[in-house]
């Protein structure tokens, strides 16, 4: 893996380049970096053996989650282009972007539970300070507050338990800690809850997921397209990291997880049916999705982490273009209400087109990679509790619903005067949305490429 991370170690001297290209250099390089990796690393099998001094492993969870770091790091600087143009601290916007890119490079690639811990909570600083510089409205102090409070009391426990384990098995090293006993019964339960509380928080599991719709809503198009494509998989990377290891996966409690999980993927959709925000409604869709994600996991069967790498994948795809789709849409009218974003059908047929295949996706409808990923899910799900038919119904309806909601209230009705007919006609907006649909409906001809547990 050093042969990757010396590149991207280089990548962070690329802002201080005099060139007006050194943006474009960035775009490149991640591009390029996340297409070697595919060919030099994709498909590969799981669990490999992994150096006792080496710091880092690259398998078939960790090696699709760094290439699509790459490819939506680089995505985000080309939706970013208006800060380019506008904006006079574009160096540490760039040297932000790629520190995160890194960071979180490094975390989905550590060897060692510490090191993790230590990317995990790093990851948050670059992103707080992007939502910060660069957010839409004075409400970013408060998002991100809120983003701070939620992550980082969740991660004490992790702390906790990571000491524990240590004291356990006297390493923390993944391929160590597979085999690492489990603790006595009096202290299994609490070991395991505060071992995953802070990837729940991370993901986020209903009843915990407050932050996001705040975060995304405040938060610049980099900064939305990165923590829907990317910060949100970290906690189910890690969940699945330290699954051995979290023993209530084979207990009772497990089923009240799964329920939880299900039940507030039902309530979050409905609330996107009656939301007014673009950004935010895309945001509560997120909550969703990753809780289908969650119950998944908890189910403990390959067909579940199968269906959760890829979901992780389509999701990060689909959510990202979502969020690309609805900052064009700002630049052009300047608002995010559905009710003043009206009639883009009718000049933009266009991008309407777009609209609606990241809203198709958005519902895994076929050739999708979401519809493969939620076939594994709901299938796994379904064979820990037949009970799990009527969420699992609603789900799939609600996800349609608001999904064609979004894509008729944003396209059909009068187009606005007040807008700027011109802005959603860049050749820069169409590369963005067709690097996102690429992998998202192509990966699917290809599945042993991220499915090297099941296929």
């Amino acid at each position: 893996m050093l042969s990757l991370f010396m590149p991207l170690l280089l990548t962070l001297l690329l802002p201080t380049l005099k060139s007006k290209n050194s943006w474009h250099i960035s775009i490149a390089s991640l591009m390029l970096l996340s297409l070697w990796t595919t060919l030099k690393f994709l498909p590969m099998e799981f669990y490999p053996q992994v150096p006792s001094v080496s710091i880092l492993m690259n398998d078939a969870l960790s090696v699709p989650l760094v290439i699509l770091t790459l490819w939506i790091s680089s995505l985000m600087l080309l939706a970013s282009y208006s800060i380019l143009m506008k904006s006079s601290s574009k160096f540490y916007f760039m040297f932000l972007v790629l520190t995160l890119n890194l960071i979180l490079a490094f975390t989905f690639s550590a060897s060692n539970l510490l090191l993790f811990y230590i990317l995990f909570e790093a990851s948050l600083i670059p992103t707080v300070l992007i939502i910060l510089g660069w957010g839409y409205q004075p409400e970013r102090l408060q998002a991100s507050f809120y983003m701070m409070l939620y992550t980082v009391s969740a991660s004490l426990p992790l702390l906790m338990a990571i000491l524990y384990s240590f004291n356990s098995s006297q390493s923390l090293s993944f391929s160590i800690l597979y085999t690492m006993n489990a603790p006595s019964p009096s202290l299994s339960f609490v070991y395991s809850l505060m071992l995953t509380f802070a990837f729940f928080v991370k993901m986020p599991l209903y009843t915990t997921h407050l932050w996001l719709p705040k975060a995304h809503v405040e938060a610049p198009v980099a900064g939305s397209m990165i923590l829907a494509g990317i910060l949100l998989k970290l906690g189910a990377y890690g969940i699945i990291r330290t699954a051995s290891m979290a023993t209530f996966m084979c207990t009772s409690l497990s089923s009240i997880i799964i329920s939880l999980s299900m039940w507030g993927a039902v309530i979050t959709s409905m609330i996107c049916i009656r939301q007014t925000d673009l950004k935010s409604l895309i945001a509560y869709s997120s909550v969703g999705h990753m809780g289908l994600l969650t119950a998944g996991l908890m189910t403990n069967s390959s067909w579940g982490w199968e269906g959760s790498l890829t979901m992780m994948l389509a999701h990060g795809l689909c959510s990202s273009a979502l969020f690309a789709l609805a900052n064009m849409t700002y630049e052009s009218t300047n608002t995010r209400s559905l009710f003043l974003t009206k009639g883009l059908l009718m000049y933009f047929p266009a991008m309407s087109f777009w609209w609606f295949i990241f809203a198709a996706g958005d519902m895994a409808a076929p050739t999708s990679m979401n519809l493969l990923g939620e076939i594994l899910l709901l299938t796994s799900v379904l064979s820990v509790s037949s009970f799990m038919v009527m969420p699992i119904g609603l789900i799939s309806f609600l996800a349609a619903a608001y999904s064609l909601y979004l894509f008729t209230a944003t396209q059909h009705g009068a187009f606005p005067k007040f807008s700027n007919p011109m802005a959603l006609y860049m050749t820069r907006n169409y590369y963005i949305l067709t690097l996102h649909s690429i992998p998202l409906y192509l990966l699917v001809l290809k599945v042993d490429f991220i499915s090297n547990w099941l296929f």
